[in-house]
């Protein structure tokens, strides 16, 4: 009677650790999938930064101040990823991070469907009718670093296209992505 009891304790012990366990291992493998979502889009970020760079300098292309503004908001997206990558393990700060990311995408996309508005529509028109602030941080920011920053063309320009799309509309389906990647990783539960 007293050993039969110690191996259905022993039995029931054994049980409530197994289920432990697989409670852990999904919720490594919720953690591990999310951070690296997260990565990839930290890494999508930075090569399209580095696209926009090689097209710029192989094509001669002149970016204007909303593709600047468009690529400091990549550099901020590719910084966020990691903080958030390394965050993803504390519950409230990875999704503060994620969340972070989730408005950086959103304003990216934003301003991209503005791009395209423009090279659409107003074909004849800078990016404002005045300089406002933006404008003004990104002139300064290719005064502070022109390989990156610099500003020389026109918004309203489409210039190279691929797939019949300009860059602007790349753009915009790439912060699309990232905004919906994002918010998955929001929603997902660790």
């Amino acid at each position: 009677m007293f050993w039969r009891l110690i191996a259905q304790c022993g039995q029931t012990c054994c049980q409530s650790a197994g289920r432990a366990q697989e409670k852990n291992q999904v919720t490594l493998q919720l953690i591990v999938s999310r951070r690296w979502l997260l990565a990839a889009i930290g890494l999508a970020a930075f090569g399209l930064v580095a696209t926009g760079l090689v097209l710029a300098r192989t094509l001669n292309l002149a970016a204007c101040p909303l593709c600047i503004l468009q690529r400091m908001l990549y550099l901020a997206l590719a910084v966020e990823s990691i903080a958030a990558f390394f965050l993803a393990h504390r519950p409230i700060a990875g999704r503060l991070t994620t969340v972070l990311m989730s408005l950086t995408a959103l304003t990216g996309g934003g301003i991209a469907a503005y791009q395209a508005w423009l090279q659409h529509f107003a074909k004849d028109v800078s990016c404002t009718a005045d300089q406002p602030w933006w404008e003004r941080f990104v002139y300064w920011s290719g005064e502070q670093c022109p390989w990156l920053f610099e500003a020389t063309g026109l918004c309203s320009e489409a210039g190279w296209r691929f797939l019949g799309l300009s860059i602007a509309e790349w753009s915009l389906i790439a912060f699309a992505t990232f905004t919906i990647a994002t918010l998955t990783a929001v929603r997902s539960k660790n």
